[in-house]
């Protein structure tokens, strides 16, 4: 983008994880990814520091910030983000003020990443499940696997797109019988209730891996073993596919994105060249009589790790 210091019209648009906040500026609904920046959230008391740090390495004024928009890992509500994962508080209103922006929003993580939705790079997105034809206007699902689990729908009206917020990871784990019945009794014996995101995190890979094997062991060194065919991390990394499938096809029931699902996060993405071999497909239809209807819904895998940037950039756009 060159020299920023005489430039107007820039939206400061940011992505807060609970280890790490990324920071951008975008011009409308284009996120400059040269001014991508990564932050340590322990090396900063709040959201107020990263910012004022990175429009001071960057040569901009607040001023200069016309919309600013933050994407939170924890819920929202009346534009005050809770953080799961870290103790932080946004606030909308604090953050107009403090970077004097004429718009401003904050949304959940997953929301932006739906906002992000047809605005990611084809080359960005890996075809899982077949996307048969329909309406741009087709309702649309998100699913993140990161540091913990979400998931929320994109609906595309005359009126705009509304993406509603969501705390998805936090229902209980279908109990199917069999091996997911054993799971959801482990998980009740040790954490006192069985929630979907403490299977489906990087957190859960170690925590299914214990439940199957009574082993513990770190995420990346399970997804290694993966990668070399071990007996024992093959066996975590096919129940932890068929558990995912399971609570996606449970998730397509529930909002029918007949326009897709796309899966989000730094653990789908480890994931995804298992997703296939491990009939991640075959899990999620796995739904009775209703097993053909399931076949109406492609899922895909977004490999872009800025799309929530860009969700947030593209939101400021629509306002």
């Amino acid at each position: 983008m060159g020299d920023l210091t005489g430039e107007t019209g820039l939206s400061l648009v940011a992505d807060i994880g609970g280890t790490n906040t990324r920071v951008a500026l975008a011009h409308g609904a284009a996120v400059d990814r040269a001014t991508v920046t990564r932050y340590a959230n322990a090396d900063h008391a709040d959201l107020s520091q990263v910012l004022a740090r990175y429009l001071d390495e960057k040569g901009v004024t607040d001023t200069q910030i016309t919309g600013v928009c933050v994407a939170a890992a924890g819920p929202v509500h009346d534009g005050v983000a809770t953080l799961t994962n870290l103790d932080w508080r946004i606030d909308r209103a604090s953050l107009g003020q403090s970077l004097s922006a004429d718009k401003v929003a904050v949304l959940n993580d997953l929301q932006a990443q739906g906002h992000a939705i047809g605005n990611i790079d084809p080359a960005d997105l890996v075809e899982i499940v077949p996307q048969p034809p329909v309406s741009e206007l087709a309702a649309k699902l998100v699913v993140g696997l990161g540091t913990g689990f979400n998931a929320c729908p994109v609906f595309d009206t005359a009126g705009g797109r509304f993406v509603p917020p969501s705390e998805a990871g936090h229902v209980s784990l279908p109990s199917c019988g069999g091996a997911m019945q054993a799971l959801v009794e482990a998980m009740r014996k040790d954490h006192g209730f069985a929630s979907v995101e403490e299977v489906l995190s990087g957190r859960g890979i170690s925590y299914l891996h214990r439940v199957l094997h009574g082993q513990s062991c770190e995420p990346a060194t399970i997804m290694d073993r993966l990668d070399k065919g071990e007996a024992q991390a093959v066996a975590t990394g096919r129940a932890f596919v068929q558990v995912m499938g399971i609570v996606v096809g449970d998730l397509a029931l529930n909002h029918l994105p007949f326009g897709g699902i796309y899966l989000v996060g730094g653990v789908t993405r480890a994931f995804a060249p298992w997703l296939g071999p491990f009939d991640m497909a075959g899990a999620m239809r796995a739904k009775g009589r209703f097993s053909g209807f399931m076949e109406q819904f492609g899922v895909f895998v977004v490999k872009d790790d800025y799309a929530a940037l860009t969700g947030c950039a593209s939101h400021l756009a629509r306002l």
